[in-house]
């Protein structure tokens, strides 16, 4: 079966986690003969035919219980595809989900040939999926309290990234910039979180076909999608930002520094946030402050 895992550092290699995958497999009734791992990821995802079969280590917790009940929840909601959940399950503290492989090719591998026209429309129906996505009814996921981790997170957000390797200059101004940003009070919505080019399908015709990777869901402030939105789906791109946001529903009068500076300020608070790696990779801001940042990375 498959190996107990009590640390990310003792993830089994391939040649040891494969024989109880395969077994897995077999009592799922999946052919084991194709499995083919995909390359990119944290976890242990696997390719059999028209189905996936994503493993969640016993470190994971409950996120494979969020992945299913999220795609549950989502089933037939947005304009583009979603993947159909066929089993869900534990072995050995490790959670499975079982299900069916979306067609389409990820919107990162074919960005640089993209047009303008192609991302224009990529744009708009993302938006368009996000708006869908944040109208149904969240399951019972984390948080429960959502004030309560946007407290949790304001609390150790400093520390964290300076332990993440963010210059004193940028992280002594954390505090006082969280401080003076206005944020919405909205209802809860179903967020994913982590809406970035890898986690987008295309089709063919250039379509966006559908959407995968829902186990970092949370039910929390609509804006908070809109981090990975900026910082990874258009990653500098105002032009694709601003059509996405127009598609979800923002008027042209609501793209502001306001808006800008609370996406910033969603970005110190995100519970993944790397600051100094957004640093690196995306436009660098024009002076060394949170404003210049926001004005930069969430530009429309």
């Amino acid at each position: 079966m498959l190996p107990e895992v009590e640390t990310w550092d003792a993830m089994p290699d391939e040649a040891t986690l494969r024989p109880g995958v395969a077994r897995l497999c077999g009592e799922l009734g999946v052919d084991p003969a194709g499995l083919v791992r995909f390359a990119q990821g944290s976890r242990p995802v696997y390719a059999a035919g028209d189905l996936v079969l994503k493993l969640f280590p016993p470190l994971d917790g409950d996120a494979y219980r969020v992945e299913a009940s999220v795609l549950a929840a989502v089933s037939g909601a947005l304009p583009v595809a979603t993947p159909a959940v066929h089993a869900v399950g534990e072995r050995r503290g490790w959670g499975y989900v079982l299900m069916s492989r979306l067609p389409g090719v990820p919107l990162d591998k074919v960005w640089p040939e993209l047009s303008e026209a192609d991302r224009d429309r990529i744009a708009d129906q993302l938006g368009q999926t996000l708006a869908a996505l944040h109208i149904v009814q969240p399951p019972a996921i984390p948080p429960d309290d959502w004030a309560e981790f946007v407290a949790r997170q304001r609390a150790a957000c400093e520390q964290e990234q300076r332990d993440l390797g963010l210059a004193l200059e940028w992280a002594a101004q954390i505090p006082g910039f969280l401080d003076s940003v206005a944020f919405r009070e909205t209802p809860q919505a179903l967020l994913h979180t982590e809406i970035m080019r890898e986690h987008l399908l295309v089709s063919q015709d250039r379509q966006l076909s559908g959407v995968i990777d829902f186990e970092p869901a949370m039910r929390g402030a609509p804006e908070y999608e809109f981090v990975a939105l900026g910082l990874f789906a258009a990653a500098g791109d105002a032009r694709f930002l601003r059509r996405a946001l127009l598609a979800y529903g923002y008027s042209d009068g609501e793209l502001d520094s306001g808006l800008r500076r609370r996406l910033m300020g969603w970005t110190i608070l995100h519970r993944y946030s790397h600051l100094s790696a957004y640093l690196t990779r995306l436009p660098p801001p024009s002076t060394a402050t949170f404003e210049a940042a926001a004005d930069q990375w969430f530009a429309t």
